[in-house]
């Protein structure tokens, strides 16, 4: 699959699964036996894990949205610099909703094997949603 055609499908990932939460493209997106290496505790590393990853980002955070800031392929794999965005309005892990407009940074690097992502890899700015969110303090910020 050529380069060009393995960032659409990405892209779709973020844009359309994502951003519009049309979580059963999952199905048509990642491969059945897709690896998520970097799936959060409590979530099974497949498709089905991803779907939950996604419905509780936008059950916790109303406008949950997915902005490219960079992308770049090689390969059988696609590499994005990602920001995540959304209000927090409902629970997520036990942290009451705050009200407060959260943006965090992720980067992923996918693996495309016959038009689907068959693994893929991510690191995520959890501090930094922490700290948006009040449950971290940011430095020289006094806790109450």
């Amino acid at each position: 699959m050529a380069v060009e055609e393995n960032k659409a499908i990405v892209r779709r990932i973020n844009e359309e699964m994502v951003s519009q939460n049309k979580l059963d493209l999952a199905d048509e997106l990642f491969a059945e036996t897709v690896v998520d290496h970097s799936a959060l505790p409590g979530l099974p590393p497949n498709r089905e894990g991803l779907k939950q990853l996604f419905g509780m980002f936008h059950t916790a955070f109303s406008g949950f949205h997915v902005t490219i800031e960079d992308q770049v392929a090689e390969g059988d794999k696609v590499a994005t610099r990602k920001t995540f965005h959304g209000r927090h309005t409902g629970d997520f892990y036990g942290i009451p909703p705050t009200h407060r407009q959260v943006s965090f940074g992720v980067i992923d690097i996918l693996r495309i094997a016959d038009g689907k992502v068959a693994e893929g890899w991510a690191v995520v700015d959890q501090l930094g949603l922490m700290q948006q969110l009040g449950v971290i303090p940011v430095p020289d910020q006094k806790v109450p």
